[in-house]
């Protein structure tokens, strides 16, 4: 029995209006850019052309020809087993931030471009510097405690001339930190960005990944592999989502006038009273809260400052 091919929106309107990839990929042109994506895209029970989203190296590939199509990287990769983001919803959070930055104190509008932002926990992918470099200018401060996230993304770097001078990679060597001996003494930047992790164990984040792949494949699945893939050390930790922004409010207190804004994604909405309540108490003079949608999903970024 045939099924009947889908009607799809001309565009993904829960995407920002300046994200590349509100429209549905163009796997066509995709694999003209970049040909190893091919093995990966089947027409899927709509007669459509797609891949399979539970495979972690269709993931990769797939990110690797977006990444150069619409960002011009032509060297991305990753170590086995290293979180592979979707790249329309880190696209996301660099254009809400650039509506956020374009604003000073007074309403008054600024100049989104030559900003310096420090994104905490870079990765091994270096997704938000490439996006906030080619899209925005920006330079970036990437920081992470993992010294193997810091090699990939510095080989990344080097072999990108879209990047090099633009983004500059510091490995934070006690993970109880965030800021402390990232940014340095009297060193002012614009903005942070974090996509904290999201579990507090490593059985949290087996319980999870079975989730998402019995959702994705529609039958009982047993085993877990995780699709995006993600290091124990991007995808848990000690408190999980709450504790660790919970840290990221407290220790931007000591840097208030060094950043005008301090921002983290939010993905458990029930987080957010917490938030609030901690963000209250260090006297955050604004605290903003922008809600992001893709598909099904649904998230926020929590920002604040103590200067604006």
């Amino acid at each position: 029995m045939s099924i009947e091919k889908r009607e799809h929106p001309e565009i993904k309107s829960k995407l920002h209006p300046l994200n590349k990839h509100r429209e549905r990929y163009n796997f066509k042109e995709l694999i003209a850019c970049s040909p190893k994506l091919a093995a990966h895209v089947k027409l899927n029970k709509f007669d459509d052309e797609s891949i399979n989203f539970s495979d972690p190296n269709a993931v990769k590939e797939l990110n690797s020809a977006l990444l150069k199509y619409f960002y011009g990287i032509e060297y991305w990769d990753i170590p086995k087993n290293y979180l592979c983001p979707p790249i329309p919803g880190r696209a996301d959070y660099i254009h809400y931030m650039a509506d956020l930055l374009s604003f000073s104190g007074d309403g008054k509008s600024q100049n989104n471009e030559m900003l310096t932002c420090l994104d905490v926990g870079v990765g091994a992918n270096c997704v938000y510097p490439i996006i906030g470099v080619k899209e925005y200018n920006w330079t970036f401060i990437g920081s992470d405690i993992d010294p193997v996230s810091i090699g990939s993304a510095q080989k990344i770097v080097d072999e990108n001339t879209i990047l090099k001078e633009k983004v500059d990679l510091r490995l934070q060597a006690n993970p109880d930190h965030i800021f402390t001996r990232v940014l340095k003494k009297d060193e002012k930047i614009d903005l942070t960005i974090s996509n904290p992790p999201f579990h507090s164990s490593e059985e949290e984040v087996q319980e999870g990944t079975l989730r998402k792949q019995r959702n994705l494949r529609q039958i009982k699945v047993k085993k877990s592999v995780q699709n995006f893939g993600g290091a124990n050390k991007e995808l848990w930790c000690k408190g999980g989502e709450a504790g660790f922004i919970k840290n990221m409010i407290l220790e931007s207190k000591e840097y208030a006038e060094s950043c005008k804004w301090f921002s983290s994604l939010v993905s458990k909405e029930s987080n957010l009273n917490e938030i609030y309540l901690t963000l209250e108490k260090i006297g955050a003079k604004s605290v903003k809260t922008i809600k992001m949608g893709q598909g099904n999903k649904k998230s926020r970024i929590v920002a604040w400052s103590f200067q604006c």
